[in-house]
């Protein structure tokens, strides 16, 4: 029996993740996913686990090499978009990603800034990312983002004289916080673990 869920996390990639492993928990194992859909069919509770991956920065290439990289270890890995984009034909422009990647468009990475990536529970903790570089490099790469986002909104909201903007500049700014408060916390604990 499949269970349906209609579901939008946007950037909250931690929350989408705890989601996804709560419901493994309890017995189900995604096997679809859409806009905002999440299908799921039954399995033994705790059978699998769930990471996401942010994806956004990298080429069609690289993130189909990566894909493959990661099915070779026997993951089974599901594309999830992190915007609500209901238009055809759109491309967007990510000046902080990697070459190739800079321009998405449908037939290469848009709506495709997220990895779902799903792994028999062997009873081992799921991380993609062992090393405190690793994650220091990653929370950078989705720090990126907000700060490109951040100055075109206060650029932008300060040369039309928009509270909207300004404040739009402003959710930016928590975002960009909470990834700078979690850089300094992982740059102390690998600065203690040397």
């Amino acid at each position: 029996m499949s269970r349906k869920y209609y579901r939008f996390f946007g950037g909250l990639i931690k929350t989408q993740e705890k989601w996804l492993n709560k419901l493994a928990a309890e017995g189900y194992r995604l096997i679809n996913t859409g806009k905002l859909l999440y299908e799921f069919e039954e399995c033994k509770p705790n059978e699998y686990q769930y990471c996401i991956d942010f994806i956004a920065d990298k080429s069609k290439y690289n993130a189909e090499s990566y894909r493959e990289f990661l099915e070779e270890f026997g993951y089974r890995v599901f594309y999830k978009n992190i915007n609500l984009r209901w238009s055809i034909g759109k491309a967007e422009v990510r000046p902080w990603a990697e070459k190739g990647g800079r321009i998405a468009m449908k037939s290469s990475t848009l709506d495709k800034e997220l990895m779902i990536i799903e792994k028999h529970n062997d009873g081992k903790p799921f991380e993609l990312r062992t090393t405190a570089e690793d994650r220091i490099l990653y929370i950078k790469r989705m720090r990126a983002p907000w700060i490109f986002m951040l100055l075109i909104f206060t650029v932008f909201g300060i040369f039309v004289r928009s509270a909207t903007i300004l404040a739009a500049a402003a959710i930016c700014l928590v975002f960009v916080s909470v990834f700078q408060a979690e850089l300094i916390m992982l740059k102390k604990n690998a600065e203690i673990m040397e």
